[in-house]
């Protein structure tokens, strides 16, 4: 009888820990999983204006760039901040993803077995074999090297080695909101390229009107003091 007590009261442990990670890897610091832009521009004192909206339907999906700059105000010594970027992503005012750039300077020594305890330490034994994991997109030279991951079904992080800049990069995403930003980023671009050969008729015509009117505005002024 008391091995049952004990059994279940283990049971009960592993299952309020594994809910415990769970709740976890949907927060990085003090940012979660779903936030609406307006808080997360709070947390960061970054205004709201300085957004950059990526695609406005069939989704509103955007982008806020953040550069802390700040000290730990755990320890007395002075204690830059080892994040040099962070990215937030939204779907519909909702944070699906944060992808943090690290200080180079800030890692150096540190080898992938030094960073993935460190980011162990909070969220878990990292999964292996590694989950699949899409870097954000790259503008220039190798993909980002995928070092190893943690998750569950609702939300993952991945470890990267960013090949430009060289640098440790960590992606923290919830799953559901990152597959329809990623479908409505697809759609976005397809009903931009259809609708391309119209937007170029009318720009061409507003620019024409635009001619036609200043000419006319031109001659109203010029043609009365004309003198041959």
């Amino acid at each position: 009888m008391i091995h049952r007590i004990l059994l279940a009261c283990a049971l009960v442990v592993v299952s309020c820990a594994q809910t415990m990670q769970a709740q976890d890897l949907l927060q990085y610091r003090e940012f979660r999983l779903g936030a609406t832009l307006t808080s997360v521009a709070t947390l960061t004192a970054v205004t709201p204006a300085a957004v950059t909206v990526l695609h406005q339907r069939p989704a509103l999906l955007q982008d806020l760039e953040w550069r802390p700059r700040y000290v730990s105000r755990e320890s007395a010594a002075i204690a830059p901040d080892p994040v040099d970027r962070m990215v937030f992503s939204f779907y519909n005012d909702q944070l699906y993803r944060v992808v943090v750039d690290y200080e180079p300077r800030r890692t150096e020594g540190m080898a992938q077995a030094d960073l993935m305890a460190a980011i162990s330490a909070t969220y878990g034994v990292a999964l292996k074999p590694a989950l699949h994991a899409n870097p954000p997109e790259v503008q220039y030279g190798d993909p980002d090297l995928l070092l190893a991951t943690w998750g569950n079904a609702e939300s993952t992080l991945a470890l990267f080695r960013a090949a430009y800049p060289v640098r440790y990069r960590l992606v923290v995403q919830a799953a559901q909101l990152a597959t329809l930003a990623k479908t409505a980023a697809a759609e976005s671009v397809r009903l931009d390229l259809r609708e391309a050969p119209q937007r170029e008729l009318e720009r061409q015509q507003k620019q024409t009107d635009a001619d036609l009117a200043a000419a006319e505005e031109a001659k109203r002024v010029n043609l009365p003091g004309f003198r041959p």
